[in-house]
């Protein structure tokens, strides 16, 4: 395999057994990555491990630590963590089966495919039944999988050609959405502006094309890399203009159903002035002032010609 495999064994179905493979569904590759750097040298920086006091340490005198209280801890040693570790089962027991749409999404975590083993010439015909009986049945089926020693529940799902295997959070490890919204205004809200929202969600669907969205920032960033390396400006890579304020709901809502683009909006006001700036405006908001003076003193002298 060109990937190596995050995971192999085998998934269960009651009886049936079937080998595969798991790897990665995403990459990492293209996100760009720092070290710290001395610039007057222009050597990596190195962190050396330190106790405030002792100074200096070698590294076999570590241990790890969990904080029962402020600078309080209770140490476990590696082979105490082992110890406890669960043993690295080499099967996926699928064990229930539900509604491809009642998992919430914010339960998925990571994506891997799961591939028939090549070793197993039986393995393709039970992967390609399992897939087909569960894109015919529209289930999720789930599981737990064993990985270095850490248990995750498991999502297997028809997906494309194959079968698609997604980690679960926990639900301990999921917040709580009324522990978050709480302060969400209750609210209702007029009728016609959820209306206008409607209309324009639904001018604005179609399907998900993923390469229609651009990484704008990493492209900036290889883009200046570059040019630093050829020693000259970085060019300019376009972005989508900011979106101003809102400042009448129902008038954005009309104008964008009618095909308007955040160019096409009223220009913001002028914010205030600053330093100098508001030296000039306060000259020229006095100047009518001095007019208005000057036409007053102009007709008293006429007053008093005329006496």
């Amino acid at each position: 395999m060109a990937t190596r495999a995050y995971w192999s064994g085998r998934i269960r179905l009651a009886l049936v057994s079937i080998p595969v493979e798991v790897v990665s569904a995403t990459k990492t590759a293209n996100r760009i990555a720092f070290h710290q750097i001395h610039e007057p040298t222009g050597k990596r920086i190195r962190y050396e491990k330190v106790v405030p006091g002792v100074g200096a340490i070698d590294t076999s005198e570590i241990v790890k630590g969990y904080e029962v209280e402020k600078n309080k801890y209770v140490l476990l040693s590696d082979e105490e963590i082992n110890d406890v570790k669960l043993e690295a089962k080499k099967s996926i027991d699928l064990v229930q089966f539900v509604d491809a749409d009642t998992i919430d999404p914010i339960y998925f975590e990571k994506p891997f495919y799961i591939l028939p083993s090549e070793e197993d010439e039986d393995a393709a015909e039970a992967y390609i039944v399992l897939r087909d009986a569960l894109k015919k049945t529209n289930k999720i089926g789930l599981g737990q999988i064993v990985v270095r020693g850490q248990g995750s529940i498991v999502a297997i799902k028809p997906f494309d050609k194959g079968l698609l295997l997604e980690t679960l959070r926990y639900a301990d490890e999921v917040k709580k959405p009324d522990t978050v919204f709480d302060d969400v205004p209750s609210k209702k809200v007029d009728a016609d502006l959820v209306e206008l929202a409607e209309e324009l969600i639904d001018k604005k669907s179609g399907t998900f094309a993923p390469e229609k969205f651009k990484d704008t920032y990493t492209v900036a960033l290889r883009e200046l890399i570059k040019a630093k390396q050829e020693n000259r400006p970085p060019k300019e890579i376009e972005e989508a203009p900011p979106a101003s304020n809102v400042i009448n709901l129902m008038d954005a809502l009309k104008r964008s159903v009618k095909g308007g683009s955040p160019d096409d909006e009223e220009p913001a006001k002028p914010k205030k002035a600053s330093g100098g700036a508001r030296k000039t405006a306060r000259k020229t908001k006095s100047a009518p002032k001095s007019a208005s003076k000057s036409k007053s003193a102009k007709k008293a002298a006429g007053r008093r010609k005329a006496a």
